[in-house]
Protein backbone atom coordinates (compact mmCIF):
# COMPACT_ATOMS: atom_id res chain seq x y z
CA UNK A 1 0.00 0.00 0.00
CA UNK A 2 0.99 3.59 -0.51
CA UNK A 3 0.83 5.74 2.62
CA UNK A 4 1.47 9.47 2.83
CA UNK A 5 4.29 9.20 5.35
CA UNK A 6 6.00 12.23 3.87
CA UNK A 7 3.51 14.43 5.74
CA UNK A 8 5.16 13.20 8.93
CA UNK A 9 8.70 13.51 7.60
CA UNK A 10 7.99 17.08 6.49
CA UNK A 11 6.52 17.96 9.90
CA UNK A 12 9.54 16.52 11.71
CA UNK A 13 12.35 17.66 9.41
CA UNK A 14 13.21 21.07 10.81
CA UNK A 15 12.02 20.40 14.34
CA UNK A 16 12.86 16.81 15.28
CA UNK A 17 15.87 17.63 17.46
CA UNK A 18 13.92 20.02 19.69
CA UNK A 19 11.37 17.47 20.98
CA UNK A 20 14.10 14.82 21.20
CA UNK A 21 16.14 17.19 23.38
CA UNK A 22 13.09 17.90 25.53
CA UNK A 23 12.53 14.17 26.03
CA UNK A 24 16.19 13.69 26.97
CA UNK A 25 15.88 16.50 29.53
CA UNK A 26 12.74 14.88 30.91
CA UNK A 27 10.40 17.79 30.22
CA UNK A 28 8.39 18.20 27.03
CA UNK A 29 7.61 21.86 26.39
CA UNK A 30 6.70 22.13 22.72
CA UNK A 31 3.55 20.96 20.98
CA UNK A 32 4.77 18.26 18.61
CA UNK A 33 3.26 15.06 19.99
CA UNK A 34 1.05 14.53 16.92
CA UNK A 35 3.93 13.79 14.59
CA UNK A 36 6.60 12.60 17.03
CA UNK A 37 4.34 9.99 18.68
CA UNK A 38 1.48 9.51 16.21
CA UNK A 39 -1.61 7.60 17.23
CA UNK A 40 -4.27 5.62 15.41
CA UNK A 41 -6.85 7.59 13.44
CA UNK A 42 -10.07 8.19 15.32
CA UNK A 43 -8.62 9.14 18.69
CA UNK A 44 -7.79 12.83 18.52
CA UNK A 45 -10.49 15.33 17.53
CA UNK A 46 -8.14 18.19 16.63
CA UNK A 47 -7.13 18.97 13.06
CA UNK A 48 -3.48 18.25 13.92
CA UNK A 49 -4.33 14.88 15.47
CA UNK A 50 -6.32 13.95 12.39
CA UNK A 51 -3.67 15.16 9.94
CA UNK A 52 -0.86 13.13 11.52
CA UNK A 53 -2.89 10.08 12.58
CA UNK A 54 -1.87 6.61 11.44
CA UNK A 55 -4.72 4.96 9.54
CA UNK A 56 -4.03 1.28 10.20
CA UNK A 57 -1.60 -1.29 11.55
CA UNK A 58 -0.25 -1.58 8.00
CA UNK A 59 0.57 2.12 7.97
CA UNK A 60 2.16 1.81 11.43
CA UNK A 61 4.36 -0.99 10.07
CA UNK A 62 5.29 1.19 7.09
CA UNK A 63 6.13 4.01 9.53
CA UNK A 64 8.48 1.72 11.46
CA UNK A 65 10.07 0.49 8.22
CA UNK A 66 10.55 4.04 6.89
CA UNK A 67 14.22 5.05 6.65
CA UNK A 68 13.66 8.30 8.58
CA UNK A 69 10.56 7.82 10.72
CA UNK A 70 11.38 4.36 12.06
CA UNK A 71 14.75 5.30 13.54
CA UNK A 72 13.36 8.55 14.92
CA UNK A 73 10.51 7.01 16.90
CA UNK A 74 12.85 4.34 18.22
CA UNK A 75 15.32 7.05 19.26
CA UNK A 76 12.58 8.99 21.07
CA UNK A 77 11.27 5.91 22.88
CA UNK A 78 14.83 4.90 23.81
CA UNK A 79 15.43 8.41 25.18
CA UNK A 80 12.29 8.03 27.29
CA UNK A 81 13.51 4.70 28.58
CA UNK A 82 16.80 6.30 29.65
CA UNK A 83 15.09 8.84 31.92
CA UNK A 84 15.29 8.46 35.70
CA UNK A 85 11.83 9.88 36.41
CA UNK A 86 9.10 7.26 36.89
CA UNK A 87 6.11 9.32 35.76
CA UNK A 88 5.05 9.99 32.16
CA UNK A 89 2.86 12.89 33.32
CA UNK A 90 5.99 14.44 34.84
CA UNK A 91 7.68 14.38 31.43
CA UNK A 92 4.58 15.23 29.42
CA UNK A 93 1.27 16.72 30.54
CA UNK A 94 -1.59 14.32 31.30
CA UNK A 95 -3.12 14.68 27.82
CA UNK A 96 0.23 14.08 26.11
CA UNK A 97 0.93 11.11 28.39
CA UNK A 98 -2.35 9.60 27.18
CA UNK A 99 -1.26 10.20 23.59
CA UNK A 100 2.11 8.60 24.32
CA UNK A 101 0.31 5.53 25.67
CA UNK A 102 -1.84 5.38 22.54
CA UNK A 103 1.20 5.68 20.28
CA UNK A 104 3.18 3.04 22.18
CA UNK A 105 0.17 0.72 22.03
CA UNK A 106 -0.13 1.19 18.27
CA UNK A 107 3.53 0.49 17.57
CA UNK A 108 3.66 -2.43 20.02
CA UNK A 109 0.80 -3.99 18.05
CA UNK A 110 2.44 -3.18 14.72
CA UNK A 111 5.77 -4.74 15.72
CA UNK A 112 5.19 -7.35 18.44
CA UNK A 113 8.64 -8.78 17.73
CA UNK A 114 10.23 -5.52 18.93
CA UNK A 115 10.38 -5.24 22.70
CA UNK A 116 11.04 -1.48 22.78
CA UNK A 117 7.41 -0.39 22.60
CA UNK A 118 5.99 -3.00 24.98
CA UNK A 119 8.88 -2.34 27.39
CA UNK A 120 8.03 1.37 27.33
CA UNK A 121 4.37 0.55 28.00
CA UNK A 122 5.47 -1.61 30.92
CA UNK A 123 7.68 1.07 32.37
CA UNK A 124 5.50 4.14 31.90
CA UNK A 125 2.00 2.64 32.12
CA UNK A 126 2.47 -0.61 34.10
CA UNK A 127 1.99 -2.54 30.86
CA UNK A 128 -1.55 -1.25 30.30
CA UNK A 129 -2.30 -0.73 26.64
CA UNK A 130 -4.66 1.99 25.47
CA UNK A 131 -8.11 0.41 25.16
CA UNK A 132 -9.41 2.85 22.55
CA UNK A 133 -6.43 2.09 20.32
CA UNK A 134 -7.06 -1.64 20.75
CA UNK A 135 -10.72 -1.12 19.83
CA UNK A 136 -9.91 0.98 16.75
CA UNK A 137 -7.49 -1.59 15.35
CA UNK A 138 -9.92 -4.42 16.10
CA UNK A 139 -7.98 -6.00 18.95
CA UNK A 140 -10.07 -4.74 21.86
Amino acid sequence: MNFDLERLVTAQNDQYHRPLGEIRRGRKQSHRMWYIFPQIAGLGPSAMAQRYAIGSLSEARAYLAHAVLGPRIRECVSALQDLQTPDAVGVFCSVDAMQLRSSLTLFALAAPEESLFSSALERWFKGARDQRTLDLVGQG
